[in-house]
């Protein structure tokens, strides 16, 4: 399961979101502060419309862990946030649970203050770590996706 994990950040890096998708189990679900819990294609989706959107894109995976149940990762994302023009860099740690051989369960783990600090600069610095800030971010990211899977 290791390399399946390997397979999977392969596939981020060189933004080739089939080969990412292709690691998820048809009823995979995947959590992460910034979208929620996505289910099903609408995990797969997402990673589509990133991979799709990055700009000056680069990532670094380290610490691959896994048995035949669950696994682990540790992965840094350098990017242009979009709506900004500022540049993050985004250190998250991963979790993983395995079906059938493939990825059924996906949880991402980072500082959203953090992020929001890069991301948004003073506004984000101020508000980042608040609830309001992340149900706001959910709705937004989650309206960007229902917007790319429309299309």
């Amino acid at each position: 399961m290791k390399k399946l994990i390997e397979t999977f950040y392969t596939g981020l890096r060189d933004l080739d979101a089939d080969k990412m998708v292709s690691c998820y189990h048809k009823d995979v679900v995947f959590e992460d502060p910034a979208f929620g819990k996505l289910e099903g294609d609408r995990a797969k989706n997402m990673w589509r419309m990133l991979c799709q959107n990055a700009k000056n894109f680069k990532v670094e995976f380290s610490e691959v862990e896994a048995n035949d149940q669950s696994g682990s990762a540790h992965w840094e994302a350098w990017y242009t946030f979009s709506k900004t023009g500022r540049p993050v860099h985004n250190r998250i740690d991963a979790q993983f649970e395995f079906k059938n051989g493939q990825i059924i369960k996906h949880t991402d783990h980072f500082n959203l203050h953090r992020w929001a600090s890069q991301a948004m600069g003073w506004k984000g610095q101020l508000l980042g770590g608040t609830g309001f800030f992340q149900k706001k971010m959910m709705q937004q990211t989650n309206q960007m996706l229902d917007k790319f899977i429309a299309n």
